[in-house]
């Protein structure tokens, strides 16, 4: 038996490594946001200072690993197999929630995780013990403790976006965006302020309930702490000065690299215990089983192997800089706080309409109560500077970085310091937000999209929460009962799972690469390319949208859901690329001189039609689908056979745009009108038969209404497309004319 234990506490190890890499690339995000934001430094140089910070925090964190064996609940209550069962549990499931989280680009809590994984696992094991020897659930479970982390880890939220707010605030009224004056005055100042409080809170506080707390030198330290930050803070003012003054140094990328090291080092110190704490609590189980003891040990004083904790550094220094995904989930947090706008990978939802709308009414009402001299003076300090347009701009300046930085090392160091296993990610990310909101990076045209992000992301939170109790819960009570069988299936099930998972991952990065790719080769053409690329995308969706009308009437006539369901698919991502399009004609119109102006109006005309035929197309599929899903009856034969021919001459009509467009062909457009204007004479003919069928009573209302669709939305196609040839032959003739132009004049 004991052979079967040594085994399971060599399989919490195992998870304990592969926990470690889905851990830090979920929130490797917490201390890359900035730097890389910010682009502090090169990428190499970010990463060099994030690992020494991981590196460092790790050896700090053993005061925090005693929130992992009895923080939650009473071990000592319990017996070695049955805390073994709560163990696995909880690495099981915080193995795959968090590889989920990361395949998908969310930032999501480890901490939580880990605090509602021990919480549902220890509940289903107490509640087996409860129906086998009786007493209550709440003897086993740390009721107290539990809800105190709980409300720590929510408070924290609050505190973190009203503190990174409030400093941004100060900051900007400080320095604006065009802080290089008062950077020459303050920002020695500013610098050593933000180095003495990563000095006091990382080191001071970072070095208490570590390994090293009884060292000669940190008990020097610690009796001394109010004169060793007073002579910091001189001795950095003093430093940075001189820097700024003699060698014209941005000490701002020094502070954003260090405080970069900081807040991996309190990631580490904070949140190792998530990673590896429950797996050492059951290596500490495991040794006092075999000596024979009771799990009272389990209560007392919890001291790590440095080893342990140097090791797990190592891991977790190696995954930050493989993971593909960290870079996923840092990609979220960038973009929304960045400063300029741009494509929002969020749409709007109720909720943030109705937050930016209270916002606008209590600005007003603010502005109406401070004096206008006032609002104009602090208006002046937020005047954002713009960026040429060929240029990429960082997504937020080293102003906000550094703020960012020191604030969440705060908050963090802090809570680490009395033993709070708050989130860091939490932190970190409202800290962010926070700041992002107070520097007015969520202006009127982006704050409804970046809020929906935002509530996108929090609710992730509470789904964290939820799936960590309820699946660690489940799986609890099913190796309780299925013993090592059950074990080696859920080990088995999560390889699978973190495999078929990295699979989709790398399946989203390449098809997100191709397409940034492919938008920054367009914004790299030259204005006489700028129709050869309308052209490809028109004739692309124009190709579709035939191949779309005769399938989706063939699967409907054959009532073929699958096929039908697949091409209303397809019809969403014509849609969708037509809305990118639409959001990108911004940088697209920025790109063109102002000879091309006018063809840049045409352009917006052609982009404009291909949004509303994608948009009739997608809303043609949806129809036919669901009429098919309901398992409504289809057409008759009559019906179907007026579709059917109103359907060959939208199909023929299409390919003739298709060529005139191909060959520029555009002399035949007096040729495309002819067939246009029969197709809209067959259409109303065919309209006209329905209604009377209606009027008759021979048809029902479902019918009715799909074949009146059908019939709406063949007549929108039909216009749009031509409308699309039209514009873009005036784009064609009117860039050919302004090219000439510019060659005389060369000439």
């Amino acid at each position: 038996m004991e052979n079967i234990y040594f085994i399971i506490v060599g399989v919490l190890f195992f998870l304990a490594i592969a926990i470690l890499i889905v851990g830090v690339s979920n929130d490797a995000v917490n201390f890359l946001v900035s730097a890389i934001g910010s682009r502090a430094g090169t990428y190499t140089i970010i990463m060099i200072m994030a690992s020494l910070g991981v590196l460092v925090g790790s050896i700090f964190s053993d005061g925090m690993m005693e929130v992992a064996r009895k923080g939650i609940f009473y071990s000592e209550k319990f017996n070695f197999e049955n805390l073994i069962y709560i163990f696995l549990a909880v690495m099981l499931t915080n193995v795959v929630l968090l590889d989920f989280f990361n395949t998908f680009g969310f930032p999501t809590s480890t901490t939580v995780s880990l605090v509602f994984g021990l919480l549902g696992a220890a509940v289903a094991i107490s509640m087996i013990i409860v129906i086998k020897e009786g007493g209550n659930v709440q003897e086993y479970i740390n009721t107290g403790k539990a809800l105190a982390i709980i409300g720590g880890i929510l408070f924290s939220v609050v505190i973190a976006f009203i503190a990174g707010a409030f400093i941004q605030w100060i900051a900007r009224i400080i320095f604006s965006f065009k802080y290089e004056k008062a950077y020459k005055y303050f920002g020695a100042i500013w610098g050593a302020i933000a180095i003495t409080a990563i000095t006091f809170f990382m080191f001071i506080k970072g070095f208490k309930n570590s390994v090293f707390e009884d060292a000669p030198i940190i008990k020097w330290i610690m009796e001394h702490k109010i004169n060793v930050l007073i002579y910091s803070f001189i001795g950095w003012t003093l430093i940075f000065q001189f820097l700024i003054s003699f060698f014209k140094t941005n000490i701002l990328k020094i502070i954003v690299l260090v405080g970069t090291f900081a807040l991996a080092m309190a990631f580490a110190g904070n949140d190792l215990v998530n990673f590896i704490g429950v797996p050492l609590a059951g290596l500490t189980a495991f040794e006092l089983f075999e000596a024979g003891k009771d799990m009272t040990g389990m209560s007392g004083a919890v001291h790590v192997n440095p080893i342990f904790l140097i090791i797990s550094g190592i891991i977790m220094i190696i995954t930050l800089w493989t993971s593909k995904k960290a870079r996923s989930v840092t990609d979220t947090s960038v973009n929304l706080s960045r400063q300029n706008s741009g494509y929002e990978r969020f749409g709007s939802s109720q909720v943030s309409r109705a937050i930016v709308r209270w916002a606008i009414s209590t600005g007003s009402i603010l502005n109406k109560i401070i004096p206008n001299k006032i609002t104009e003076k602090i208006n002046d300090r937020f005047i954002f500077v713009s960026y040429p347009p060929n240029e990429d701009p960082p997504a937020f300046d080293l102003i906000r970085a550094s703020v960012i930085l020191v604030v969440s090392s705060v908050l963090i160091a802090l809570a680490t310091s009395y033993k709070l296993p708050l989130s860091t990610t939490y932190v970190t990310f409202m800290v962010t937000m926070g700041a992002s909101l107070s520097d007015r990076a969520w202006g009127r045209e982006s704050a409804v999209y970046r809020i929906t992000g935002v509530i996108s992301v929090i609710s992730g939170w509470f789904f964290t929460a939820f799936v960590a109790f309820t699946v660690a819960f489940i799986i609890g009570l099913i190796i309780y009962f299925g013993g090592t069988f059950a074990i080696g299936i859920f080990v088995a099930l999560d390889l699978f799972l973190i495999y078929k998972s990295g699979l989709l991952h790398k399946k989203r990065v390449k098809k997100e690469y191709e397409e940034l790719k492919k938008f920054k080769e367009e914004q790299e053409l030259s204005e006489k390319d700028l129709f050869d690329i309308a052209s490809i995308k028109i004739l692309q969706q124009i190709s579709f949208i035939d191949k779309f009308l005769t399938n989706s009437f063939n699967f409907f006539k054959n009532q073929d859901r699958k096929e039908l369901k697949k091409t209303f698919k397809l019809a969403i991502e014509i849609k969708k690329a037509a809305k990118e399009l639409k959001h990108n004609i911004f940088n697209t119109v920025q790109m063109l001189k102002a000879d091309y102006l006018l063809s840049a109006q045409y352009y917006v005309q052609i982009i404009d039609a291909l949004r509303d035929v994608s948009n009739a197309v997608s809303f043609l599929g949806e129809k036919l689908y669901i009429h098919i899903d309901n398992n409504h009856e289809i057409f008759s034969e009559k019906q179907l056979l007026s579709i059917e021919n109103l359907m060959k001459q939208l199909s023929e009509y299409i390919k003739e745009c298709v060529n005139t467009l191909e060959y520029k062909k555009f002399n035949s457009i007096n040729y495309l009108r002819d067939l246009r204007n029969n197709i809209l004479k067959d259409i109303e003919i065919v309209k006209k038969q329905q209604l009377q069928l209606i009027q008759k009573d021979q048809t029902d209302v479902i019918n009715s209404e799909l074949f009146l669709t059908i019939l709406a939305e063949y007549k929108n196609i039909t216009l749009y497309i031509v409308r699309i040839v039209k514009a873009q032959r005036k784009f064609y003739l009117s860039g050919k004319q302004t090219m000439q132009k510019l060659e005389n004049e060369k000439e």
